[in-house]
């Protein structure tokens, strides 16, 4: 690729009809190349210096509701013809003439990459890791280890499909991340913060990698000397610094409409239905600069949009990759993403928010009199079928009469995700986004969650 348009030097239109000779309602290439690297500090050394390229095209075909993908690391023409006749087999019927532009339209993607990553050197990037170890160390001798790791990818992709699509991208990701353990005589606990997104390294000026040593230091040591915090119910203030962990694994996951159709969703048959509070709506917006599930285009080609899932607590729609569009009689919502060339599309996430209301976040906080309030979020999971969840409390506090209490460890919130948004009461007018990497299927894609500051009723709170 380097730079060029993948498929400027392949019959194009030749492979497809080719992938298409015994019919098929979609045909589709997609072409891949990353160039990453990665570096890694551990217990004060630089463990890890990895840079590479990766680079392959996925050839599919949708035949009668069903997928049949195949990938190559070859990119001449010979192969993919040869791949594309053996994929057809699977088909039954007449042939079909691919139909596609004559030529790539290069996609427009919501972030402007100011500072590209190869802008600076490894050592500079080696350089930064040691910065962030040494300023998390030194927030207090209880710290006892730091982790901290510079990631940074190049990615470009172009999708040519019958019928009608021809387009390419150039995704930058950049991602600095901390993880810092402390100890005493009592134990160990960790505190972890990262930062980044579909954006270059302009991101570091904004104090970033002080900030985040910090704030990750600060929340091992703050751990270390919480009390527990005694279990059962009460109501729990989750603030806009947790970002969306929430929304993400409690709802969003069960909002994919190929979870829903298997019947694996608590959410498949509520469609134009109350599923939460009036005061809930909740989108997956892939056209927000900079963040790291944004994108102009999803792996199939389509546009990223701006999807409306709930509105006022009614229940609008899912999130649809190609394939499950079809099986629905929908537009596709620009979500059918891939882990790599390697793997094929399913629906997928972006950066999903619950978005703002109208209460000023100091007044949710001095509106509780008890409870527990939650800044960060840890591991969780969740049951889409039933909806059901549990996630670990990173950073959380007692509150005492309206106010920010002592800092509490060892909790965890269990509830279920229709109930937990039908319990939400206030929603503040700040949003505060996380970023992190989502699994499903054996994949794992870029996304990232937001929420701003909400009061929920009294889910059940656990300490372990």
């Amino acid at each position: 690729m380097s730079g060029a348009a993948a498929f400027s030097e392949l019959p194009v239109s030749r492979i497809l009809s080719a992938l298409l000779s015994r019919g098929g309602e979609h045909g589709e290439l997609f072409s891949e190349e990353v160039r990453s690297l990665t570096v890694l500090m551990e217990d004060g050394r630089i463990e890890r210096v990895v840079s590479g390229t990766d680079a392959g095209i996925g050839v599919r075909l949708l035949f009668r509701g069903k997928t049949y993908y195949a990938y190559t690391n070859d990119r001449s023409a010979e192969s993919l013809l040869a791949l594309s006749n053996d994929l057809s087999r699977y088909a039954e019927g007449v042939g079909v003439a691919a139909s596609l532009p004559s030529s790539a339209r290069l996609a427009g993607g919501p972030t402007v990459v100011r500072v590209p990553p190869a802008a600076r050197g490894i050592g500079e990037k080696v350089a930064l890791v040691r910065e962030v170890d040494r300023i998390a160390r030194g927030f207090s001798r209880e710290v006892r280890q730091v982790r901290s790791t510079w990631s940074e990818s190049l990615r470009r992709i172009e999708v040519a499909a019958h019928p009608g699509v021809f387009v390419r991208e150039e995704q930058t990701y950049c991602v600095l991340a901390v993880q810092a353990v402390a100890g005493d005589d009592g134990g160990l606990t960790m505190g972890y913060e990262s930062a980044g997104g579909t954006e270059g390294l302009e991101f570091l000026d904004e104090g970033g990698p002080e900030l985040l040593s910090r704030k990750a230091a600060g929340r091992a040591v703050r751990a270390l000397h919480a009390a527990k915090l005694p279990g059962g119910r009460m109501p729990v203030v989750l603030s806009s610094e947790a970002g969306g962990t929430m929304v993400h694994e409690a709802v969003g996951h069960g909002l994919e409409a190929d979870l829903a159709r298997r019947g694996m969703s608590v959410y498949k048959e509520k469609l134009g239905e109350r599923i939460g509070s009036p005061l809930v709506s909740i989108a997956d917006d892939a056209t927000i600069p900079g963040k790291r599930g944004s994108y102009g285009i999803d792996d199939e080609g389509t546009p990223g949009q701006r999807t409306v899932l709930v509105d006022a607590g009614i229940l609008k729609g899912f999130l649809h990759d190609r394939l499950s569009a079809m099986k629905d009689d929908v537009a596709p919502t620009g979500n059918g993403r891939r882990e790599s060339y390697r793997h094929k599309p399913i629906p997928r996430m972006t950066n999903t928010i619950i978005l703002p209301g109208n209460t000023a976040p100091g007044e949710i906080l001095s509106g509780a009199d008890r409870g527990l309030q939650v800044v960060k979020m840890g591991g969780g999971q969740v049951n889409t079928v039933t909806g059901d969840f549990m996630f670990e409390v990173a950073e959380g506090y007692r509150i005492e009469g309206g106010r920010r209490g002592e800092p509490v460890r060892g909790a965890t919130i269990t509830g279920n995700g229709p109930e937990v948004l039908s319990m939400i009461d206030r929603v503040g007018s700040d949003l505060g986004f996380g970023i992190g990497t989502c699994g499903k299927d054996g994949q794992g894609v870029p996304v990232g969650d937001a929420q701003p500051t909400l009061s929920i009723g009294p889910p059940f709170i656990t300490v372990g």
